[in-house]
């Protein structure tokens, strides 16, 4: 999985020379915020899904936690594309993370902690496996989303997944793919990793972002997408019997993209195969990619050829 470069702090440098004290303070009061990004490979050349907005997420999550990232938006999209560049990668999964460092114990150090960033990219297929074809089996979680006012769910901050840990790591025991977390209200929230969506008579139903959810940006591009197919989309409050009586469930983010459902607390979902607005979506999205679907509103942004200056040094003297 690991590749040969990452970004560290504005330098490419080689992956394991990127390391951090264990005095760090993200490691311990889980200070840190990040983005999870894919490239997909197209015939134009690889290419970012939404980068921006990614990015733009990471700055709003640092700033909800007075964390002073140190680089512009511009820069970090640079060194996103440089990444890529640097480890001649057709596709990827991407994950920049800003995290406070090495300065002293305390939940707030005395004197600050400094602000490490870095930016890594792996070779990583679909997060759930052969699901985003043949559907994920989940289950309900004992374990709920915290209340909006006790962690703040809209930054995608590292502590806020340890909740997530506890719903993965429920239903594996289970035996399930999945889990799926109800808010502090006892309504629908999302998955351990991804945001959850609904089918019922021709219709989408999502759970509000006030539910304590992140708000992702791939389930905004579905709601996107649906519009598109003229599909109506209602975020509303979902009780967690609207899993038994739904005819479609999938569940969207940048790790799992587009995953059926094929089953929730071992009752089968519609015919237990993905129906048909789980399929079309999943064609318009992937269609970005391949060339089938426009891409009208500029989501893709291409990583371009490299430029021997943009190498690493061992590489441009193996170059020179």
């Amino acid at each position: 999985m690991n590749t040969a470069f990452l970004w560290h702090n504005g330098q490419i440098k080689p992956w394991a020379d990127a390391t951090c004290h264990v005095s760090t303070h993200a490691l311990h009061y889980g200070s840190s915020v990040f983005e999870g990004e894919r490239v997909y490979a197209t015939p134009q050349g690889p290419a970012y899904f939404r980068l921006a907005d990614h990015t733009s997420r990471l700055f709003e999550s640092a700033r909800v936690y007075d964390i002073e990232i140190g680089y512009s938006e511009d820069e970090i999209n640079a060194a996103c594309l440089e990444l890529i560049r640097a480890n001649q990668m057709d596709s990827a999964y991407v994950r920049p993370i800003v995290f406070r460092g090495a300065g002293g114990l305390g939940v707030l150090p005395k004197n600050g902690a400094p602000v490490d960033v870095a930016i890594m990219a792996l070779n990583w297929g679909a997060y759930l496996g052969d699901a985003v074809e043949k559907g994920a089996d989940v289950c309900v979680s004992s374990w709920h989303r915290p209340a909006p006012n006790t962690l703040p769910s809209w930054a995608k901050a590292g502590g806020n997944y340890l909740s997530s840990q506890l719903i993965a790591a429920e239903a594996r025991r289970g035996g399930y793919d999945e889990g799926i977390a109800l808010g502090h209200n006892g309504l629908l929230s999302e998955g351990a990793g991804e945001n959850l969506f609904l089918v019922r008579k021709g219709k989408l139903m999502t759970p509000p972002t006030s539910a304590g959810i992140l708000a992702g940006i791939t389930r905004d591009s579905v709601i996107t997408l649906a519009a598109d197919l003229g599909l109506t989309v209602e975020e509303r409050d979902l009780p967690r019997e609207a899993l038994y009586s739904s005819d479609e469930i999938f569940m969207t983010g940048t790790a799992a993209e587009i995953t059926p459902v094929r089953s929730v607390d071992r009752k089968i979902v519609g015919a237990g195969t993905p129906g048909p607005i789980t399929k079309a979506l999943q064609q318009a999205f992937f269609g970005l990619f391949d060339g089938r679907t426009n891409d009208c509103r500029g989501w893709l942004e291409f990583v371009g050829e490299p430029g021997v200056a943009q190498l690493p040094a061992a590489r441009r003297e193996a170059l020179a």
